[in-house]
């Protein structure tokens, strides 16, 4: 339990740290379909929120290869949600789409390299012809005539076999053979897309500490080891030469696996649920991190008035947040609640948290001190408001919305950007990714602040 009684009657918050067996960063093989499932979810946001066109637009460009997409996923034995949700991720299902003015660099429905499509892949890739046809089409742009667009488009598939959909979707699927027979497993091919197999295999053998000849495959056989269990045991306290070279990766290729997974979601909702598809993308571009699919408006209390938020914080609903720096990693902001005069209100009455929250919130700041070794506490500088003061805040503080706030729920706080060096600072940037890799948290990062929402799930942690 989050909160326990003290004899004279007021509650206190049980110190992860210091309860036995607390781990922040524990691997349960057990729940790996969990950790998938809450890892495609707690990633999933930016497929939402940048797919071009919308979600559903992206979805119905992607479907209409799922023809091509299932003869080859046939061929080499892969699962074709798989390689269709790549193809979502990749492209959007775009197949003339380049990264960048130059088609050497990754191109088309699977966006593949030109040196991985000739050297690895075997396809048709005329470089210099492709990169002919594609000044052409960016000089005279808009102003080309339609039927010469399109001569220069069924060129370039003819050349360059990336963008030509049945070549595309087969270069993926061969990708997809040689990783799998390097790897033996179908989510380390996955993952191996975006990272390249010589990456992954990098990071498969710091984490296994084995430089031996032994092939991978065999060792990932012999270890029983999955992508969930690699990603989610790699910390800067465990299986840490792997983490490091996790986090160098500054593509976020260690999250491309999950971002599959999702985009694997969203294209079964897209045949099966348009109706609730449309209501994430909707949530989803409410803000920026998906603070609102965690709780929606229509599903959540808000406090709207003082007399609310005081009859919540009697009730228990909301907990006083504790001000004790060195038993819990974290202090509260003198100026938390500074406005709560003008209304007549003591300013304590906004230094609170649904339990849930403050649950999490000691969680979060008892594993930065534990990673970093910095005993300077994180500074707390907002945490529950009710609707009036919220109003308060508009025009004081930039971030402060007139519509739906998550600080009017107690399901949000905010973090000080103010490090006591970059071991701590790099340590909080861990913990965030950790837990939203766990969906319990959305945050988005604010000029001053790191503002953190919080799963109702978040009373589940140790």
């Amino acid at each position: 339990m989050l909160l326990t009684g003290d004899e004279g009657g007021a509650p206190h918050v049980a110190v992860p740290g210091v309860t036995p067996g607390f781990d922040p960063l524990g691997f349960q093989a057990s729940r790996t379909t969990e950790i998938e499932r809450n890892a495609a979810a707690g990633l999933s946001h930016v497929l939402y929120a940048k797919s071009p066109g919308g979600v559903a637009a992206s979805a119905a460009r992607t479907s209409a290869y799922r023809g091509m997409i299932d003869a080859d996923a046939a061929a080499v034995g892969a699962d074709p949600a798989a390689l269709e949700a790549i193809v979502f991720v990749e492209s959007a299902g775009r197949p003339d789409v380049v990264a960048g003015p130059d088609p050497a660099a990754a191109a088309g429905l699977a966006q593949i390299l030109a040196e991985t499509g000739r050297h690895l892949l075997g396809m048709r890739i005329d470089l210099r012809a492709s990169r002919k046809i594609a000044r052409e089409i960016a000089l005279k742009g808009a102003g080309m005539p339609p039927a010469r667009h399109q001569r220069l488009l069924a060129e370039r598939r003819r050349v360059d076999a990336r963008f030509d959909p049945r070549g595309a979707i087969s270069g993926l699927a061969r990708y997809l053979q040689i990783a799998h027979a390097r790897f033996g497993r179908w989510d380390l091919a996955v993952a191996s897309y975006h990272m390249g197999i010589g990456n992954l295999e990098n990071v498969l053998r710091a984490y296994l500490g084995d430089r031996s000849a032994t092939p991978i495959n065999v060792l990932v056989r012999r270890m029983g080891l999955s992508y969930a269990r690699v990603y989610m045991d790699s910390t800067p306290l465990r299986h840490l030469a792997a983490y490091r070279l996790l986090s160098r990766f500054g593509d976020e290729s260690p999250n491309y696996y999950w971002k599959v997974l999702a985009a694997e979601r969203i294209m079964s909702l897209f045949r099966q649920d348009r109706g609730l598809l449309d209501r994430l993308a909707t949530l989803h571009g409410e803000k920026a991190s998906a603070e609102d699919v965690l709780h929606p408006e229509n599903q959540t209390k808000v406090f709207g008035d003082p007399a609310s938020l005081s009859d919540a914080t009697a009730a228990g609903a909301i907990v006083p947040l504790p001000d004790d720096p060195a038993r819990y990693g974290f202090r509260v902001d003198p100026g938390m609640g500074r406005l709560a005069t003008r209304i007549g209100r003591p300013p304590a009455l906004y230094r609170g948290l649904r339990p849930a929250a403050l649950h999490l919130l000691t969680y979060l700041a008892s594993g930065v001190r534990r990673l970093s070794g910095q005993r300077a506490p994180l500074t707390i500088t907002s945490t529950v408001r009710d609707h009036s003061y919220q109003q308060l805040l508009i025009g004081q503080t930039a971030e402060a919305t007139r519509g739906y706030s998550l600080h009017t729920t107690g399901f949000a706080f905010d973090v000080l950007r103010r490090y006591r060096g970059p071991g701590q600072a790099l340590a909080f940037q861990f913990m965030l990714d950790r837990l939203q890799a766990l969906n319990l948290i959305a945050w988005v990062r604010e000029p001053q602040a790191i503002h953190v929402a919080v799963s109702s799930n978040a009373s589940a942690l140790p």
